[in-house]
């Protein structure tokens, strides 16, 4: 048991590792190919950064079965996302959510939650066609930012993630190449190492892999998240730092699940199920979660140190409640 965890905290570290140099290969060579900025951030930046999320979910979908961490994987992303995420920083300072802007983002993110949910227990399955829905309004999305930031809508313009931090000043005519192919080829290494190591664990715990993908490879992922709003919350820039977890949260549902859907349909592969356990434990968690947060946003409130501490300690209750659940704790 030991070597499966080691093995897959060592997937983990490869996944956002070379999820990172991806994103910072692909925007250098963009850059380098003139392509304006604002498409680079829509576009390269904004999937990039869901890379690691992608490739497990996608990868475990391509292996078959019932598809267990990579559903559990958006799930559990989206509520750590929300509750860790948001909650940790704001315990060192509050974070005041008054960007404009941010509560049309909000709406968008409900709505692919309330989208997603349904799809669970209307069909109980992620099929094609539902990966093909959320991958429409996830184009969708992408381009009415798109549009209003074109248009001098300095709301939108704020919620769009910086290129600079990715980009390579020195040095770029080898490090492009080099950051491109060490992605490429990380990423799929990293989510293989996770998956075969997560279902063995699960199956020698005696657990669903929903448990694996909504704990450690949910939290695993969230870890630069965790990172970049604990910094932009000390510089009091936290409002734009939770236009991007709201931002990760979309993505992760229509972008994710999307492909998630569609990949189904490909040789040796399964649709995802959602169990009973998902829909009525996990699910409804994630909607209080993101609906706490769009009143917030909604009410331009303040996320206080001592709601930040009820909503990290909210996730850590969770996360023992599925151990004791799942008779591991």
């Amino acid at each position: 048991m030991l070597i499966q965890i080691g093995f897959i905290v060592v997937g983990l570290l490869i996944l956002l590792v070379a999820g990172d140099l991806l994103v910072r290969g692909a925007v250098n060579l963009a850059t380098q190919l003139k392509i304006p900025t604002l498409l680079i951030s829509l576009t390269i930046v904004a999937f990039g950064t869901s890379a690691p999320e992608f490739v497990v979910s996608l990868q475990d979908v391509l292996n078959g079965g019932d598809n267990g961490i990579a559903m559990g994987n958006i799930i559990g992303s989206n509520i750590a996302n929300i509750l860790l995420v948001l909650g940790l920083p704001a315990v060192i300072t509050p974070m005041a959510l008054h960007l404009k802007g941010l509560r049309r983002h909000a709406t968008v993110m409900l709505v692919a939650t309330a989208a997603f949910i349904f799809m669970a227990f209307y069909s109980g399955i992620l099929a094609l066609v539902w990966g093909l829905i959320l991958m429409a309004m996830i184009l969708a999305y992408i381009a009415y930012v798109g549009v209003h930031a074109m248009k001098g809508d300095s709301s939108e313009e704020a919620l769009l993630d910086d290129i600079e931090e990715y980009s390579e000043t020195s040095g770029s005519a080898w490090k492009t190449p080099l950051f491109l192919i060490l992605g490429l080829v990380g990423l799929p290494i990293g989510a293989h190492l996770l998956i075969d190591n997560g279902s063995a664990l699960a199956s020698t715990l005696g657990i669903r892999e929903e448990l694996i993908g909504l704990t450690i490879v949910a939290f695993g992922t969230s870890l630069p998240e965790l990172a970049t709003v604990v910094a932009a919350a000390v510089k009091k820039h936290a409002d734009v730092a939770v236009g991007n977890i709201v931002g990760s949260n979309i993505f992760n549902i229509l972008f994710v699940g999307g492909a998630a859907g569609i990949a189904s349909v490909a040789p040796g592969a399964t649709p995802s199920f959602f169990p009973f356990e998902m829909r009525f434990i996990d699910m409804p968690v994630m909607a209080v979660a993101a609906l706490v947060l769009a009143i917030l946003i909604y009410a331009r409130g303040t996320i206080t140190r001592l709601l930040g501490a009820v909503m990290a300690a909210g996730y850590v209750a969770y996360i023992m409640f599925l151990g004791i659940n799942a008779g591991i704790v």
